[in-house]
């Protein structure tokens, strides 16, 4: 099973999956963003933001080869709620072989209305981000998380991990904060998660 095999960081599932992210990367380094997938601690911490008991879809943009699909599955979200947002077509027939029951869109993460536009019929219970949102202009990046804010339930996180030092969408901002995790030093290169919610006033 897949499921078992992504727990041993040695195994050839996951040094599989090392290799299609360096050739992703080397073939595109602005989309991939990164030259192997997410570490399990790193991919703990983000699932860990997610409440299971929200009613809704969790969406998952630029989920790769799935480390953190797959701790979400862990944290107790069941397949069938997953909708899973790639670019890269590779990826995307490794997802359907890996998670047969979550909903898999090849498409632009940076257009998500259009993209789910006929996917989502109900409002989400987080969004969380793999995407190197460092490789866009922070416009862009700000639309994304408005963009996400529009498909959730009120409250609802945006949850995104950064290699940086500072976040990658300023901590405030027009009708949101944010909370920075402790640094991640387990994982390779250290990261830290960046949760997003909107204000409390603009939930009201």
């Amino acid at each position: 099973m897949f499921q078992h095999s992504l727990r041993n960081a040695s195994s050839p599932a996951r040094i599989e999956d090392e290799a299609r992210f360096l050739k992703s990367w080397v073939e595109n380094p602005l989309r991939t963003g990164a030259v192997s997938p997410s570490g399990r601690h790193l991919a703990r911490t983000m699932a860990a933001y997610i409440d299971r008991d929200m009613a809704g879809p969790v969406i998952e943009l630029g989920p790769g080869t799935g480390p953190v699909t797959e701790a979400i599955l862990k944290h107790g979200v069941p397949e069938e709620r997953l909708i899973l947002v790639e670019f890269n077509p590779d990826f995307c027939k490794l997802l359907r072989l890996r998670f047969p029951k979550a909903t898999v869109v090849q498409g632009d993460a940076y257009g998500l209305r259009r993209t789910l536009h006929s996917v989502v019929t109900e409002p989400a219970a987080a969004v969380v981000s793999g995407l190197p949102l460092f490789t866009k202009p922070l416009p862009m990046r700000r639309a994304l998380l408005d963009e996400t804010f529009a498909l959730m339930h009120r409250g609802a996180p945006f949850i995104q991990f950064t290699y940086a030092t500072v976040p990658p969408i300023p901590k405030k901002g027009a009708g949101y904060t944010a909370k920075g995790s402790a640094r991640i030093w387990w994982n390779l290169p250290p990261a830290r998660v960046w949760v997003y919610r909107r204000d409390a006033e603009t939930r009201a």
